[in-house]
């Protein structure tokens, strides 16, 4: 799987509503953005993961439900939720 800017702010919206159980309706994509990050993990590793200390450039995709704000972090080859109760998960590598 390849990511671009669109289909990683998409499939995002879409693992958000499963882990919440909400429509994918009620998920507002606040902003998709550029970024710059210090690993190949996107600075948002699991444990037991090692990552490449190397800069990796994706998008950071940010989103509010239930008034509440989620962070995803993906690049061309993955997409990573960003302190989800407390831990990091890779959606999709």
């Amino acid at each position: 799987m390849s990511f671009t800017k669109e289909s990683a702010s998409k499939r995002a919206v879409r693992d958000l509503s499963g882990r919440l159980g909400v429509s994918e309706n009620d998920i507002d994509v606040s902003s998709v953005s550029e970024a710059d990050f210090p690993d190949m993990s996107l600075g948002a590793n699991v444990p037991g993961e090692m990552a490449a200390q190397m800069i990796s450039s994706g998008w950071r995709i940010d989103l509010k439900a239930q008034g509440k704000k989620y962070e995803y972090r993906a690049d061309k080859y993955q997409l990573r939720l960003v302190g989800f109760k407390g831990k990091n998960h890779v959606v999709e590598s």
